[in-house]
């Protein structure tokens, strides 16, 4: 995740302001005394990976500062890494509400919206972090959830953007190779792949089958692209 803070820093700025305020002279506040109460169970859950006690930590510590959005990012973050997505993008969205360019909640939501088959939401959230970043990994899932939801011609688009840029050549992804194991592929092939299923979508199966050629060409145990073009010639 590009835009995704660590978890163990993000409530540090906070921690540091509470054991400022707890050493200084003056009596602290039962709120401050709370806080930084609830700031070192965290900090306990966190460093024996018991994220149920980490996560009631931050609601308590969330309830005496309202105010620090870095709190339900924290929350929103532990969700995410918890793979519970519904509360991780139920979460990200409040963030968003009161900061727009929060990009880590913008990704938080969106991969979430996308583990939960919200494909819609998820391209939403994708393209408002790809108008703030210009990122071409953002494009790219993009594209894909562009097919997934029969947009062919923005697909398409976002998919040759993708194949002109000199980044897309530094890109990878994950796929299952002819032996059914995961292997790092170029992103080249995986969006010539794609470009292939639209044509194959829109009833141009001879560009298709180019397309599907190209990406055998640069990687021949592509499974993707060999059971497509099989397909195609059934």
């Amino acid at each position: 995740m590009k835009y995704i803070a660590i978890l163990s820093f993000v409530l540090l700025s906070l921690n540091v302001t509470a054991q400022d305020e707890a050493t200084q002279p003056k009596q602290a506040s039962a709120g401050q005394v709370l806080t930084n109460h609830y700031i070192r169970t965290y900090q306990a859950g966190m460093r024996y990976n018991d994220f149920s006690v980490a996560k009631h930590a931050l609601y308590n510590i969330l309830v005496e500062n309202p105010q620090n959005d870095s709190i339900l990012y924290s929350l929103s973050l532990l969700y995410f890494q918890s793979q519970n997505y519904a509360s991780a993008a139920l979460t990200a969205q409040d963030i968003i509400a009161v900061n727009p360019d929060n990009l880590g909640a913008l990704e938080i939501a969106a991969v979430s919206y996308e583990n939960l088959g919200v494909n819609d939401k998820a391209l939403e959230t994708y393209e408002t972090l790809y108008l703030k970043t210009d990122d071409l990994q953002t494009l790219y899932k993009m594209a894909f959830l562009q097919f997934d939801l029969e947009k062919y011609a923005e697909s398409k688009t976002n998919a040759d953007i993708l194949l002109n840029k000199k980044g897309v050549e530094e890109m990878n992804a994950v796929f299952n190779d002819t032996e059914g194991k995961q292997k790092e592929y170029p992103a080249k092939v995986a969006l010539l792949n794609l470009k292939g299923l639209i044509a194959q979508k829109q009833g141009d199966n001879k560009v298709a089958e180019n397309y599907y050629q190209q990406a055998l060409t640069i990687a021949p145990d592509f499974k993707m692209a060999k059971d497509n073009l099989a397909t195609l010639k059934k």
